[in-house]
């Protein structure tokens, strides 16, 4: 294997690894949040 096909594959490990980060791990900790969170208000309406 040459360097140069090391490092491209190095560059596309870390884009994927970036994009997994960026969009599909922010989602799936915002949603495990907000299951705990009072978000419909302080009345209690049982709206969550």
């Amino acid at each position: 294997m040459e360097i140069q096909q090391l490092l491209v594959y190095v560059i596309v490990a870390v884009a994927i690894a970036y994009l997994v980060w960026k969009f599909i791990l922010p989602k799936s900790m915002a949603f495990g949040k907000k299951k705990g969170s009072k978000s419909c208000g302080q009345d209690n309406c049982g709206c969550g």
